[in-house]
């Protein structure tokens, strides 16, 4: 199987449909473009500092908003553009340019392979870890899920009820198990059984004094005793509205865990259409998974140019 979750096809497929739920980004991107920046005439200074202003407060982040307008004020002059709309147009492909030099692929092709989810309470964690195992049987895989966040009762039955909407196992302890205890056996079950994929569900908040990211480092060590490569993926989930707020937390989680990917979630609630290159460039992880709906069907690996497509929608016209 292709490291990829989903074909080509599929992929294209799924964000036509889902691109009209990115319109609160896509509007309130185009309205501060179309008031600040199509009505100029001049490619001046006024212009790049209206534009920087304007990916700024869509979240993309001072440092990334700085090098995408230095990078199209050397493209303007070479290729000598001469008007806003070919201007932005440029702008995109810079941005473009940004996404796609990063390996989104997802690490899927050991048997089993261990995907470890963290986040904290509230972030759609365990909602999208069964949206995750529903894509991976409908790719024909068999995944296993290890409901491992025990000091919450409710998370195990959420757990199962999303790993039921997929037709998924779980492997699940008493409220209050030692969560290294649960990934030990769901990885013997999955050894057992011949699963393809073990998907681990954590731990975003405890209720005693220890401290959460020794006992997510205690379930990683856990892991690498029972397969010495593994964990392949370590997914930090973060709700896209939280924006640049979500970067302090999500270093929090990069230092003890060495993530190798974001999974960001309710990207059709946020009007901050910048937030993913900034959450890249200040932790040098790709985005791999986006949520942009409620549904089992609504998570999907992160494609940039139907991504920036929906993004710009509103004031360019053009192909990806």
């Amino acid at each position: 199987m292709s490291t990829e979750v989903v074909s080509r096809a599929h992929r294209e497929s799924w964000w036509r449909r889902m691109s009209r739920k990115m319109d609160k980004a896509s509007l309130a991107f185009s309205d501060q473009v179309r008031d600040a920046v199509l009505l100029r005439r001049d490619l001046d200074d006024d212009f790049y500092a209206d534009l920087l202003e304007i990916l700024v407060g869509a979240d993309a982040g001072m440092g990334v908003a700085e090098q995408l307008v230095a990078s199209l004020r050397e493209r303007v002059r070479v290729e000598r553009i001469s008007t806003a709309e070919d201007a932005l147009a440029a702008l995109k492909t810079e941005m473009l340019a940004l996404l796609q030099a990063r390996d989104r692929s997802l690490r899927l092709d050991a048997r089993p392979s261990v995907v470890v989810v963290v986040g904290v309470n509230g972030s759609g964690k365990t909602t999208t870890l069964g949206k995750f195992a529903h894509r991976l049987r409908g790719e024909g895989l068999t995944p296993l899920v290890a409901a491992a966040d025990t000091f919450r009762a409710a998370a195990i039955d959420q757990m199962r009820l999303w790993a039921d909407r997929s037709g998924t196992d779980v492997v699940a302890h008493q409220p209050g198990a030692d969560p290294g205890a649960v990934v030990y056996d769901a990885i013997q079950a999955a050894l057992a059984r011949r699963v393809d994929v073990v998907l681990v569900d954590t731990a975003g908040r405890l209720h005693t004094k220890s401290n959460l990211m020794a006992e997510l480092e205690k379930v990683h060590r856990v892991i690498e005793r029972a397969i010495p490569e593994a964990p392949h993926e370590t997914l930090l989930v973060i709700e896209a509205p939280t924006g640049m707020n979500a970067i302090a937390q999500a270093r929090a989680f990069h230092d003890a865990l060495q993530l190798t990917g974001i999974v960001l979630t309710k990207l059709d609630g946020t009007s901050r259409g910048g937030t993913i290159l900034a959450i890249e460039a200040e932790l040098d992880v790709p985005v791999k998974l986006v949520g942009l709906g409620e549904g089992i069907d609504d998570l999907n690996v992160f494609d940039p140019v139907a991504y920036l497509d929906a993004l710009f929608a509103g004031v360019l016209d053009l192909p990806g």
